[in-house]
């Protein structure tokens, strides 16, 4: 699915959620006021701040359309990101406005006044809630739109809350006991949660978050299976919104390899990547491994069984040595946990111990996306 389609599904489905969410707001706004319930005006409060988050999401899909300039090379899909965080902070204010309306209700309780065709509505309410929370959320996952996702998981949930007040409107109308400020306590105590969430998540997305493990996995096959590469080792993953990654990675390969082999293996792994993950690679760096020394590989396998004795160490590649010039180079990935600058230290020190007559080189890379 191109941009435009996946646009086009993001502005469709928030106008369905905004219809929909306006109609609910007018009902439950109308039987709130009549029967004197702050559990129902909250409720149709809540709503109002779906609506409202659509409207959003739509100016945000509109505008992380836009194509990339040269002022934005990237384009603008992170845009998406702002707009999911001006939604939860939405939600946020509607959850934490409640709280206080529920808790002035408590302090100074008010009588409510429930009718049959009071109890239809908010029911039917509950349905039309269930439906467009699983469609919204199943469109959003189509088009991978964390926006619609969070839309759709909101409205799941809010016909649960409408449960709650339906639930309390029964209690009052058949015994009698009002429990609905009470209610509207737990709805809007929810309602922050679900806004704190929201708000946690699209900080996570802006900040940069760890690669998806099973993209990274997928490229990194995808890679293997060239029969040149050993290894596909130091992957990283640049977000620019959703599906827009670029990304850079190092392969090892065989040191009889020219460099027009090289140049016409990474060209083919770039358009291979881009066409089953629609990643963008910019970058493909090269190890070499030695293919004429068998000293070579003893000594390799003694220097991992050195590092491996080491719980930071996760990974060594990028193994190259050179017998006549008497130089060893290599790169570790080290787990988060350590100090760099000490570890570094250590396995100097280790491996100086074990091959005096050799200068060593360690490169260490972060522990930033599966091994």
């Amino acid at each position: 699915m191109n941009e435009k389609e996946r646009e086009k599904v993001i502005v469709q489905t928030s106008f369905i959620g905004i219809l929909t969410n306006v109609i609910l707001v007018a009902f439950k706004m109308t039987i709130g006021l009549i029967s004197n319930s702050i559990a129902v005006i909250l409720d149709a409060i809540n709503n109002l701040s779906d609506a409202l988050s659509s409207v959003v999401t739509i100016v945000g899909a509109k505008l992380a359309g836009k194509a990339p300039d040269k002022k934005h090379p990237f384009g603008y899909g992170r845009i998406e990101y702002l707009t999911s965080m001006i939604v939860s902070a939405i939600v946020l204010y509607a959850g934490i406005t409640s709280v206080v309306e529920s808790v002035k209700k408590i302090i100074h309780p008010a009588k409510a006044e429930y009718s049959f065709v009071s109890i239809i509505i908010i029911a039917v309410a509950v349905i039309l809630k269930l439906l467009l929370g699983s469609f919204v959320k199943k469109r959003g996952k189509k088009v991978n739109s964390g926006a619609l996702i969070a839309s759709g998981s909101d409205a799941l949930f809010d016909a649960v809350l409408s449960s709650s007040v339906l639930a309390s409107a029964l209690i009052y109308m058949f015994f009698g006991i009002s429990l609905e400020a009470f209610v509207g306590v737990v709805i809007s105590l929810f309602i922050v949660k679900a806004g704190v969430e929201m708000l946690v998540e699209t900080l996570d997305d802006i900040l940069g978050k760890r690669a998806d493990k099973e993209l990274v996995q997928k490229i990194k096959k995808l890679i293997a299976e060239e029969k040149e590469v050993r290894g596909a080792f130091d992957l990283v993953i640049s977000n620019y919104g959703p599906n827009k990654n670029i990304a850079s990675v190092h392969v090892e390969l065989p040191d009889t390899m020219t460099v027009e082999e090289v140049d016409n293996l990474t060209r083919r792994l770039e358009e291979k990547i881009y066409n089953e993950t629609a990643v963008i690679l910019t970058g493909i760096g090269v190890y070499s491994y030695n293919t004429k020394n068998d000293e070579a590989a003893a000594i390799r396998n003694n220097v991992a069984k050195i590092l491996s004795a080491h719980d930071y160490v996760l990974q060594m590649h990028g193994f190259y040595l050179d017998t006549k010039n008497k130089t060893m180079r290599f790169d570790t990935v080290l787990s988060f946990s350590v100090s760099f600058k000490e570890a570094m230290e250590t396995m100097k020190k280790e491996i100086k111990a074990a091959y005096p007559d050799y200068e060593i080189t360690i490169t260490t890379d972060v522990d930033i996306s599966e091994l």
